[in-house]
């Protein structure tokens, strides 16, 4: 059996938990054509179009920013778990 680092498994949780926070991301952000496929539909009426439009703002950064951390972080652990003997 292998052995798994302390940084793998903590690398490992870091990928779930973005992994899940970027599909609830995506599902509650405003759709762009006829507010179809929205879950979250109803921003705009119980916080006004203002509001709704600044939440799905706010809202669209943390998922682009989230989503680079978590690119970054499969890269990381993809390198971690190379064996050194497969290296050049």
């Amino acid at each position: 059996m292998e052995n798994i680092s302390t940084i793998e498994i903590v690398f490992s949780a870091v990928i779930l938990v973005f992994s899940v926070f970027l599909v609830v991301a995506v599902l509650l952000q405003q759709g762009k054509s006829h507010n179809l496929g929205t879950i979250a539909g109803g921003a705009e009426t119980f916080f006004g179009k203002e509001k709704g439009r600044a939440i799905d703002k706010i809202l669209s950064t943390v998922t682009s920013v989230v989503s680079v951390i978590f690119v970054i972080a499969v890269v990381v652990l993809y390198v971690l778990q190379i064996k050194p003997d497969l290296l050049p």
